[in-house]
């Protein structure tokens, strides 16, 4: 590109004005205003002198509009690449010094089940009753106790409470609701009521009775929870089978306890 130099006079003094986007410069062409008067001696002594003082400025110029354009290119490189490099971490040791953590799943190692989850590897076992009317599968391994009519079977938290009791006409939504919930919510320390409705499974149909409660002390730690309990009646032939089956309020135990209440059968 072609510079261009005008030159004028302000006050005797010489004055260089380069024309608008003059950077790089292969030649320079000097033009003198129709008015230009010589100046005087002690500044510059011919025209030649002038164009060889201002062929000197344009080249310090070239040189520093250059460089200004360098340090203007790196700027904006840095702020494109989002600023410096980021320093390492503070403690991070030159060659792997710091401990490196890993989200790697070990399939082997044992299962973890939340409070009062029945593990899904639980093996259920057929009970009888003593006088051979009924039978339900229970967890294999959970304690059996007594509790008057009723045979009781825990773990923790957990528990599956077996009872019969003698009643002359099947259940139903409406018996149980005026008849049973008073019952059981008098008997109940922390009784909450939940739904009462009609369900069926492989032993037949049944009333279902859900609510919440607290727990009976754990022997150990005297530690109560909430509980919660689905309540199955089912009947036949003037005898009324009751299985209650608790857990911790929020435990995940659908599937096992769909296991026992699928299990119950009139022998």
């Amino acid at each position: 590109a072609a510079g261009v130099v005008m030159v004028s006079t302000v006050r005797g003094c010489a004055v260089r004005t380069l024309s608008a986007g003059a950077v790089a410069f292969s030649r320079l062409t000097v033009r003198w205003p129709s008015a230009y008067r010589p100046l005087s001696p002690p500044l510059l002594a011919s025209r030649r002198s002038v164009t060889t003082h201002l062929e000197d400025t344009v080249k310090t110029l070239r040189r520093t509009t250059a460089a200004a354009l360098g340090a203007a290119a790196l700027v904006v490189g840095i702020s494109a690449c989002g600023g410096p490099p980021t320093p390492p971490a503070a403690g991070a040791a030159a060659g792997g010094g710091g401990t490196a953590s890993s989200s790697t799943v070990d399939p082997n190692a044992p299962e973890v089940n939340a409070a009062g989850d029945i593990p899904d590897n639980q093996v259920f076992v057929p009970y009888t009753a003593p006088d051979g009317t009924y039978q339900v599968s229970v967890p294999e391994g959970w304690a059996r106790s007594v509790d008057g009519a009723a045979v009781v079977f825990t773990d923790k938290f957990n528990s599956v409470r077996i009872e019969t009791t003698p009643r002359a006409s099947a259940p139903d939504v409406a018996s149980a609701t005026a008849d049973e919930v008073p019952t059981v919510a008098a008997a109940t320390p922390g009784y909450q009521p939940g739904q009462v409705s009609a369900v069926t499974r492989k032993g037949g149909p049944a009333v279902l009775v859900t609510y919440t409660a607290t727990s009976p002390p754990d022997q150990v730690t005297g530690k109560s929870v909430t509980s919660a309990v689905e309540r199955y009646e089912f009947w036949r032939s003037g005898q009324e089978l009751v299985v209650t089956l608790s857990g911790p309020q929020g435990a995940d135990n659908v599937d096992p306890w769909k296991i026992v209440s699928d299990s119950v059968a009139w022998l």
